[in-house]
């Protein structure tokens, strides 16, 4: 097990000594943050992703990304035992220290093992409903389970994976989008407090240093959806069981030049005002990660995406986001060393100001 977490000295000297351009490091929460981090969703469950994940992860490091996004779901726990390996490997060389980097990972779906021989369900009893961690009617339509017991079992078990002490930060995985349809939204209100509670408490056991929401619809659709949750609301629920010291810090979502709700559309109140959640994560001391920055590919057909500057697709897609006010950094799923190398562009030059990003995002809407 490596030991330690992400440091505001550790990320500092990696932001020094990374080469690549000081201006794409953020700083948040005094941890210095590259503003374009490693994503691990896709892929098959076997060896030769395993492979290429492993090779992803190290080379995006030593291109300059600190930020590395997982889940214990993703390609059936494989996702996050390939991180794990990396980290080690980078760690037991000497090219990185644990302080440095900073590890996420979400649970709350179920999820099987794909390097146990069981069928779906057959693991799900086997390693959750015999052992009590699961009981009858937790799991919604959705494979989703949000019982503090699952909760805390995926996080031990994401643990073992990664190979870590600590992980930096543990999102609830789409946790209303995979209860609503089953659950009502004050009894999933009810059961997000206390997966709150749950979290605060793992924070002082030392298994995770922050915890935050990594969603698909709710910080996107509009107030009347029954998926819609109040980042306000959300954010003064954390301070009402941890303090103002409370670790919800971050939230996830998808966000591109395709899926812009993020940014355009004005979906939360603060006071009597209306903002976008990223101008109300901003706000609130919240620091946004984004999804499929590429929409999984589709955006990099040529004539698909606008064209703003003389570089490839792949470099405007993230230069656009990463210049988002309130955008701490995309998360991007890249495996060959081709794609890293030309995603790993961007980490040469600066993100945009606020003035140029402004005065894009007029010319595109207009």
């Amino acid at each position: 097990m490596v030991s330690g977490f992400a440091t505001s000295e550790g990320t500092k000297k990696f932001a020094d000594e990374s080469g690549v351009n000081k201006e794409n490091f953020t700083e948040f929460e005094s941890l210095h943050l590259s503003n374009v981090g490693i994503g691990t969703y896709l892929g098959e469950p076997d060896a030769r992703t395993d492979e290429l994940v492993s090779n992803a992860v190290k080379k995006s490091v030593q291109s300059g990304i600190n930020v590395i996004d997982t889940a214990i779901n993703y390609r059936a726990q494989k996702a996050e035992r390939t991180v794990g390996k990396a980290i080690s490997e980078l760690v037991k060389e000497g090219k990185i220290t644990r302080d440095q980097l900073f590890v996420s990972s979400k649970n709350g779906y179920v999820t099987n093992d794909a390097d146990v021989a069981l069928g779906f369900w057959e693991y799900v009893k086997e390693e959750y409903s015999q052992k009590g961690v699961i009981q009858e009617g937790d799991v919604t339509s959705g494979y989703h389970c949000m019982t503090t017991a699952y909760l805390s079992d995926q996080l031990d078990r994401s643990l073992k994976n990664l190979g870590l002490e600590c992980i930096d930060l543990m999102y609830l995985h789409n946790g209303i989008e995979g209860q609503i349809k089953d659950v009502s939204k004050e009894k999933f209100l009810d059961n997000l407090k206390l997966v709150f509670e749950m979290y605060e408490q793992k924070r002082k056991e030392g298994k995770i240093r922050f915890y935050g929401m990594a969603t698909w619809e709710c910080f996107r659709v509009a107030s009347d959806n029954p998926q819609y949750l109040s980042l306000e609301d959300t954010v003064s629920m954390a301070k009402e069981i941890g303090g103002e010291n409370h670790g919800f810090r971050f939230i996830q979502l998808p966000y591109n030049m395709s899926y812009d709700q993020a940014l355009l559309t004005k979906n939360q109140k603060l006071g009597n005002e209306q903002v976008s959640i990223l101008e109300a994560s901003v706000r609130l001391g919240i620091g946004v990660f984004t999804s499929v920055p590429f929409m999984q590919g589709r955006l990099l057909t040529p004539g698909t995406m606008p064209e703003f500057d003389d570089s490839k697709p792949s470099q405007r897609a993230l230069q656009f986001i990463r210049s988002s006010p309130g955008v701490l950094a995309p998360l991007v799923g890249q495996k060959s060393a081709e794609h890293i190398s030309e995603n790993m562009e961007i980490m040469k030059v600066p993100p945009m100001s606020e003035s140029e990003f402004l005065e894009l995002v007029k010319k595109l809407t207009s």
